[in-house]
């Protein structure tokens, strides 16, 4: 599968004064293997860690924060030789070890010419507290989910896709009934990477809705797991109500009397 995105990677490991990168995005929308892919083309080795369920890495950064420290020990963890200009260190989870998030500011300043990605809940990130954000160490590449040029080249469909992106819109109207056809199944489908390559491999629409509704899960499982119990349960209950919310004609979000006479003020952290 391409991204577009990768070129931006590309563009950041050639660029001067390289900052170490946090890849957002929603929660399956293609972080990690974007970064595994981009250390697999355009690096030696890839030392990655993944902080989700990982007690040896929040002893390492709750120790020390001081970089050749942290990569003997990322050494250690990841049995690979991490050699600046030839291996892509890439952190992934990283809202699970905040203090790992804090060792990017250290690698900024101390030791710069390490090759650093992360990815993770944003979500769990912005709820830690006490944990020190990297301002001015790091830079953003928000990873959104598949482009229709992207999804087009995902389902073998790449010379349309770059006609149109191209602008050779005269060539575009000749396959319109194709793209609108394409249209239509992207709009089923949806953007996200693994309900893509399903429809890929199967054409099946049932199997698509069973992975999309796996991810509608898996963000409210997140709810729980980075909000106290109290603010959980009204943000689901926000979540749950956008699909009415957005069908309404005036398209506004109404949450002023939300349930048993319940006030806007009583949700005002969900929302935030």
């Amino acid at each position: 599968m391409k991204r577009y995105a990768m070129e931006s990677l590309v563009k950041w490991k050639d660029k001067k004064g390289r900052l170490p990168v946090i890849i957002s995005g929603v929660r399956q929308v293609g972080k990690t293997w974007l970064m595994k892919e981009f250390g697999r083309q355009y690096f030696k080795n890839i030392a990655y860690v993944n902080f989700d369920s990982n007690p040896r890495m929040k002893g390492l950064f709750d120790s020390s924060l001081e970089p050749k420290k942290l990569i003997h020990g990322l050494q250690l963890e990841t049995g690979i030789k991490i050699e600046p200009a030839d291996t892509l260190l890439i952190f992934d989870e990283i809202q699970e070890v905040p203090r790992a998030l804090t060792s990017l500011k250290y690698f900024n300043e101390n030791n710069p010419e390490y090759c650093i990605t992360a990815a993770g809940s944003l979500l769990g990130v912005s709820l830690h507290q006490g944990t020190s954000f990297p301002v001015g160490n790091a830079e953003f590449l928000n990873l959104h989910p598949l482009s229709f040029f992207e999804y087009l080249e995902a389902m073998g469909e790449t010379g349309i896709a770059e006609a149109v992106r191209s602008g050779d819109y005269e060539m575009a109207m000749v396959f319109r009934d194709k793209l609108e056809d394409w249209l239509k199944k992207y709009y089923f489908t949806g953007g996200m990477p693994g309900a893509a390559v399903e429809f890929a491999d199967s054409q099946d629409y049932d199997a698509v809705r069973a992975i999309q509704l796996d991810i509608l899960r898996a963000y409210e499982n997140d709810f729980s797991k980075h909000m106290p119990p109290e603010t959980a349960v009204r943000t689901n209950m926000l979540w749950n109500s956008m699909p009415a919310q957005l069908s309404k004609e005036n398209h506004k979000f109404i949450y002023g009397v939300i349930k048993d006479g319940a006030r806007a003020r009583e949700y005002e952290m969900s929302i935030a």
